[in-house]
């Protein structure tokens, strides 16, 4: 699959993975304060963005599409960083293309199944957003007010409707909205997105890792939570673990001073 992607700055690769219901754009600020230092590419997901729509929405797709990516801009190794969903790609990747990452940035997810370990609230939020954006008649809406409105009698959370409607453009044939997320695909894999790339899967990949390696938390996110610390150990014996203060799991767009602050010390660092 060819990805949707953008570029800014000239030197060593990074490339951005943004999360459920994200895209390129989201991370825009952040690539252009690092295109100082690097050459960072901000690449759409599937069913995400301006990228393909297709059936399957799975990690192993979505690391067989980064891998393409990487081989079609020719990047031998890059820097790579992950946000939610995207973290889960990245450290996908990471895993079985290890020789071809430098340094890996997991933002707020941790590599456990959110499902058996009683955090079930993670799909019925999801479940809900998304069947709240499956069951929105945009025919009779005229205006970006009138879908903030629907979404906002449909979901407890006025960040998290500001965010989904990043995604909604005009059709050029008929100017009525539409989702640039392919909504129904998402529903319907929404397990994996959930439950994939859990502490299972990494059982016959360990010990592989050989590149430095960072996770950022939100302070009040509830993505990764203390008693998890021992499973990112397990699999990273030597990650490091940072808490960006006053924060949720937007982190970087809710504290972004202190989130580039975290993030350039370790991109800085040597080895």
């Amino acid at each position: 699959m060819k990805l949707f992607f953008r570029e800014e700055g000239e030197g060593f690769p990074l490339v951005i993975v943004h999360g459920l219901y994200g895209s390129s754009d989201n991370w825009l600020t952040v690539g252009k304060k690092l295109s100082t230092a690097f050459k960072v590419y901000m690449i759409d997901q599937r069913n995400h963005g301006r990228s393909p729509k297709d059936e399957e929405h799975s990690y192993e797709a979505m690391k067989n599409d980064l891998a393409e990516f990487f081989d079609q801009q020719k990047i031998e190794k890059a820097i790579l960083l992950g946000h939610s969903m995207g973290g889960k790609t990245a450290m996908s990747f990471a895993a079985d293309y290890p020789e071809r990452v430098e340094k890996l940035v997991v933002v707020d997810i941790t590599p456990k199944d959110y499902f058996s370990l009683n955090d079930e609230s993670q799909y019925y939020l999801h479940r809900d957003i998304l069947k709240a954006m499956l069951e929105i008649d945009f025919s009779g809406m005229q205006s970006r007010k009138e879908v903030e409105n629907y979404l906002l009698g449909r979901i407890d959370s006025h960040a998290i409707v500001q965010f989904l409607l990043k995604n909604i453009h005009r059709k050029k044939e008929n100017h009525q909205f539409e989702w640039r997320l392919n909504v129904q695909v998402l529903y319907d894999n929404l397990d994996e997105v959930i439950s994939g790339v859990n502490e299972r899967w990494f059982e016959d990949r360990l010990p592989i890792f050989n590149y430095p390696v960072l996770f950022i938390k939100g302070e009040k996110s509830n993505y990764i939570q203390p008693e998890d610390y021992k499973i990112i150990y397990r699999i990273y014996p030597d990650a490091i673990i940072k808490v960006v203060p006053d924060a949720g799991h937007w982190l970087h767009a809710e504290q972004p001073q202190l989130f580039m602050e975290v993030l350039e010390s370790f991109l800085m660092q040597k080895g």
